[in-house]
């Protein structure tokens, strides 16, 4: 007998007068992780990535640059998808993809 009492009393009650909850108010939390994911992962992120994509334009003749590998050369031929890099005590030339490049040091 127990047993059947508390199944009643943890049975949810049926609302009185048929009163539906409010879809949108079900997915508010949803949107609200979206948004919150959107202004703290996602904006800053492409935000980032158009300034290297301006750095990787704006690259001269003359520019002390590091690449993704770590290599630090001096900018000698630009290319248009293609950088030539000054390497080292022996003036070592290499080139390298423009998208290798990750930061400029100095000009």
């Amino acid at each position: 007998m127990n047993y059947i009492t508390m199944l009643a009393l943890a049975a949810p009650q049926a609302q009185q007068g048929g009163q539906q909850p409010n879809p949108i108010l079900a997915f508010a939390p949803i949107l609200l992780m979206f948004v919150i994911f959107y202004f703290l992962l996602i904006r800053p992120q492409q935000k980032k990535q158009k300034q290297h994509e301006g750095m990787l334009k704006n690259i001269k003749k003359g520019d002390k640059v590091v690449t993704t590998g770590g290599m630090i050369g001096v900018v000698v031929g630009v290319k248009e998808n293609q950088i030539v890099l000054k390497v080292g005590e022996a003036e070592t030339k290499l080139e390298f993809l423009r998208s290798a490049i990750s930061q400029i040091l100095s000009s």
